[in-house]
């Protein structure tokens, strides 16, 4: 039996903000390089941006989908075990039973998959003169909260568009995820005005570490990534950041720091539960 004594210890997380072009194999190879390269850096939990095999565009998801397992999955697969990390692996267009699915699995350390998130909430959007985007015309979504468990604490995992769902944090924290991650894909006009304030906003609310993995920027593409990706501290503070290229950030997750922040302003125990509540519709993960 092995008891862990969580929350009293530091663990290195890296996020990979990753060039994506249209060539999957490229993609792929780029992706191994650089979770090899983040292990070496001592980091124990690696994390892949949004649609990290692909461009990210309805018309392409049906063009780069893939079961689930196959040809993307054994990859991430096989750089977790050769790195020995738990490696979320972003997400990718997921073909399954005839529906098409923006999916995001995740790998321990022995190379097994461990949990598949399917996006919730999907990114419809119309800001006149700006962008409009319908997830929906090609994407289901997926049905089920998704958590995994690593020596170190719990992760909560959302895919991009969820992140701006703050019932889905709050559900995470409660289940006692201590560190929630959203790969994602912001756009040119809501990166500036909404990435990192919704980041600093769940986390903050949460009182969690909140991190976020952007493709790199591609200005020839069809839909253009913001990149920033960032990781936010139980206090709100941005702590590690890219800049719009392909960048490898780290961040020292520190759980006790998280004990003490929530030791000094008792949300979690000042809760009117009498008064109102976030409550679970649907019990399972996928």
């Amino acid at each position: 039996l092995v008891v862990l004594n969580r929350g009293k210890c530091t663990f290195r997380l890296a996020v990979i903000q990753l060039q994506v072009t249209g060539v999957k194999r490229d993609n792929l190879s780029r992706a191994q390089r650089l979770v090899r390269e983040a292990a070496g850096q001592g980091s124990k939990v690696v994390l892949l941006p949004e649609c990290f095999n692909s461009p990210y565009g309805t018309s392409f998801f049906s063009m780069y989908a893939e079961r689930i397992p196959g040809e993307s999955t054994q990859v991430l697969s096989e750089a977790a075990k050769e790195n020995q990390v738990y490696l979320v692996g972003g997400s990718i267009p997921e073909e399954d039973g005839g529906k098409l699915y923006n999916s995001c699995t995740v790998f321990g350390p022995d190379g097994d998959l461990i949990l598949k998130h399917r996006k919730i909430h999907l990114f419809d959007i119309d800001v006149p003169g700006k962008i409009r985007f319908q997830e929906s015309e090609t994407l289901s979504p997926g049905n089920s909260l998704s958590m995994f468990e690593t020596p170190f604490c719990k992760v909560g995992v959302g895919i991009c568009y969820d992140m701006r769902f703050a019932e889905l944090a709050q559900l995470y924290s409660r289940q006692d995820c201590q560190l929630l991650v959203y790969p994602g894909a912001f756009n040119m006009t809501t990166g500036p005005a909404h990435w990192e304030l919704l980041q600093r906003a769940r986390a903050l609310d949460n009182q969690v570490y909140v991190a976020t993995a952007s493709p790199a920027r591609d200005e020839t593409a069809s839909y253009v990534a913001w990149g920033h990706s960032t990781v936010v501290n139980p206090w709100g503070e941005v702590i590690s950041k890219a800049g719009a290229e392909e960048a490898v950030i780290y961040a020292d997750i520190d759980l006790q720091y998280l004990d003490d922040i929530r030791q000094q302003i008792p949300i979690t125990t000042q809760r009117r539960n009498d008064l109102y509540a976030v409550t679970q519709a649907q019990e399972g993960s996928r």
